[in-house]
């Protein structure tokens, strides 16, 4: 009886955190064409990449916010009030614009390397 408890418990667990946001550094960048970034100088460049970079940022906040929140939520479901599990939402469009800004900034990066623009990003966060 004590292993099946503990399986059912392993079991939840499992299928609680599988539904939980994706922290922003665990999410995969998208396909972005590096197309329409080859005809901008490096100043360009930079200028884009200084906003790709910026709105990055921003939507990485708002996908570790979620992602703490669906942490919480599932911490309580599992220690205090099942019913808590309702609350874990997963991922959302914050997670595809965060997907979507990664491979943005993959596609300057690769013209900036065939125009040797020494732009690079750090990886967010």
């Amino acid at each position: 009886m004590k292993n099946i408890s503990r399986f059912v418990a392993i079991g939840l667990t499992v299928s609680f955190l599988a539904g939980c946001a994706s922290a922003p550094k665990d999410i995969e960048a998208a396909y972005v064409s590096p197309v329409p970034y080859q005809s901008m100088s490096c100043n360009q460049l930079r200028t884009e990449a200084e906003a790709v970079s910026a709105r990055a940022q921003n939507a990485a906040g708002v996908q570790k916010k979620k992602a703490n929140n669906d942490a919480a939520a599932t911490a309580v479901s599992l220690v205090l009030f099942w019913p808590a599990a309702f609350l874990i939402k997963g991922d959302s469009a914050a997670a595809a614009e965060v997907s979507r800004l990664k491979g943005e900034m993959n596609a300057i990066e690769t013209v900036s390397r065939q125009k040797n623009c020494g732009i690079v990003f750090k990886p967010i966060a």
